[in-house]
Formats: C-alpha cells, structure tokens, sequence
C-alpha cells in the first residue's frame, strides 16, 4: 500500500475510511476547517492514541501541508501494522483540488 494518497483520489475513495486529522493544535487554530467526518488526534500525544486504531480500518490522516507531521505518524501507524496514508499535500492540497470542508 502507498503511504499517500493524492486529494482526487481521496475524493472519489472516501466512504468507509477513517479519516484523522492530526494537524499540530496551532495550525488546527489557525484554520478550524476539516475533512467532514474527521476525527483530530493531537499528534504530540500519538502514544497516547495509537493503540486505539483498528487494524482492520483503512486509515486517511492529513496535517497542514502533508510534511513532516503526515509522515512521522504515518511512520508510526504503518510501524504497528495499520493501513495508513496521508493525503499529498495535506489539507490545504486537499482544499486547491476542490474537496469538501466542514467547520468544528
């Protein structure tokens, strides 16, 4: 399995992913928006989290611009065995090719 995702893609294969936002709390502040159905996972308290995911979910998760916060938790998950992909790009990618966005 890849390790991204590119937003076009994601828009046609979002049903029945579990969808993670884990942008940093201040960039999460600074653009409340998120994926609809997007559930915020502090990514400094990964370790607190991780163990919660379920294997047998396909897991999306995005930050601010897809770099090194998506792949470091992307990094962990994959490390535990879990199917996870960050979107390319992170959500402002995810925003430029049109895809939908709810606020809190």
């Amino acid at each position: 399995m890849e390790r991204t995702i590119s937003p076009a893609t994601l828009k046609h294969e979002l049903t029945g992913k579990l969808i993670l936002d884990v942008r940093r709390a201040a960039d999460r502040a600074a653009a409340p928006g998120h994926l609809p159905g997007a559930q915020w996972k502090d990514p400094e308290l990964l370790s607190d989290w991780v163990d919660s995911l379920s294997g047998e979910q396909d897991i999306v998760l995005y930050c601010a611009r897809g770099g090194s916060v998506s792949n470091s938790v992307v990094d962990t998950l994959r490390a535990k065995g879990l199917h996870a992909r960050f979107i390319e790009g992170g959500i402002e990618a995810w925003k430029a090719a049109g895809g939908e966005v709810v606020s809190p």
